[in-house]
């Protein structure tokens, strides 16, 4: 039970496959990504937006693929907000969900595909990086920025779970941002470097980590090839803890599974961790001078992690949001419990004319 808890909690469940570039991730490297053109999300299209598919460019040159949400009712220059995460998960779930229902309340949104991963560019697959994953909400910014319906001074950010971590180190650095929300938060590399609730925080245990790893990019390299792992298996395992029941019932289950999702099936590469170890993305979130909303359940079993950034945020515009009774998946897609009205509110006040 201890190798399951720890292989969920750095991003690495029961199952692993190989991974081999496929027509589709080669189509990925090239500029003209091939989007789907269906509605192939977990949740309903709403008739009060307009939805359609846009790409941007980062400045390592992978392009981002998004979805667009813009209220029907939109008149002039719009408060924009853009949408990712949860880590391992695309923007046909939980970030589309919330990118829709936000546009729903007026704003122009975005969910976005992270580098390497869903529909966005970048080889090869199923990779993550703290620099890269910032640069990819920053891209962004940049796009939304550029828009002729949006007003540049009024652009927000939601990350959702491993994605909230992202959002508060991307706002950390991009004074653009002018307001944030992180939804269920995961800090990837704290879990990463110390094991849940730091159960693994000795240098001998990261030690053994980073091993492990560096022998794996070294069977990677000579095979030519990179082993995945991560992705939930098909199968509940007997006696699972009831957070990765949770996960399991929201990944695995029609509810939210995605066939591009990296969480729903193989996961990442194994060695995707590596540059998490080395990085500590809240490390410098005291000097985030932008007004910032945290929000978590009750019950989540990630509630430390927004709990000890709350208490390294500064200033009188930053708070804390406990959902009574909500459990950590329950902020992905439980539109009864995800407080929309507060986050609405936060906003409306901080992305103001």
């Amino acid at each position: 039970m201890k190798t399951l808890l720890k292989s969920v909690l750095l991003g690495s469940a029961l199952s692993s496959a190989v991974f081999a570039s496929s027509a589709a991730d080669v189509q990925n490297n090239t500029n003209e990504l091939q989007l789907t053109q269906k509605w192939d999300k977990t949740f309903k299209l709403s008739d009060k937006v307009n939805h359609s598919k846009v790409t941007f460019k980062t400045r390592f040159g992978t392009i981002i693929a998004a979805d667009m949400y813009v209220p029907k009712s939109a008149t002039g220059k719009l408060a924009a907000i853009a949408v990712s995460g949860p880590f391992g998960a695309v923007k046909e779930q939980a970030s589309g969900l919330y990118a829709q229902t936000m546009a729903e309340r007026g704003y122009l949104t975005i969910a976005f595909d992270p580098s390497f991963t869903g529909e966005s560019s970048g080889t090869p697959r199923y990779m993550a990086s703290p620099d890269i994953n910032t640069e990819d909400f920053q891209a962004a910014v940049d796009f939304l920025s550029n828009l002729d319906n949006v007003d540049k001074e009024r652009i927000g950010i939601i990350g959702i779970c491993g994605w909230g971590g992202i959002a508060l180190k991307t706002a950390a650095v991009d004074t653009r941002i002018k307001a944030t929300v992180s939804s269920t938060m995961y800090d990837m590399s704290r879990v990463i470097r110390n094991g849940y609730n730091d159960s693994e925080d000795t240098k001998q245990q990261r030690h053994e980590k980073l091993s492990a790893m560096n022998a794996q990019r070294t069977k990677d390299f000579a095979a030519g090839s990179y082993d995945r792992d991560g992705g939930l298996p098909d199968t509940l395992p007997e006696g699972a803890p009831q957070f990765f029941v949770d996960y399991y019932n929201y990944y695995k289950k029609p509810r939210g599974y995605h066939e591009r999702s990296v969480n729903s099936n193989g996961g990442w590469a194994k060695v995707s961790a590596l540059s998490f170890m080395n990085t500590r993305l809240l490390s410098t979130i005291d000097e985030i001078d932008s007004p910032v909303m945290l929000v978590h359940g009750e019950k989540a079993h990630s509630r430390y992690f927004s709990e000890t950034a709350f208490k390294s945020l500064k200033g009188d515009n930053k708070s804390l949001v406990i959902v009574p009774g909500a459990s950590h998946t329950d902020l992905y897609d439980q539109t009864d419990i995800i407080p929309f009205n507060k986050i609405d509110d936060f906003f409306s006040k901080y992305l103001a004319k």
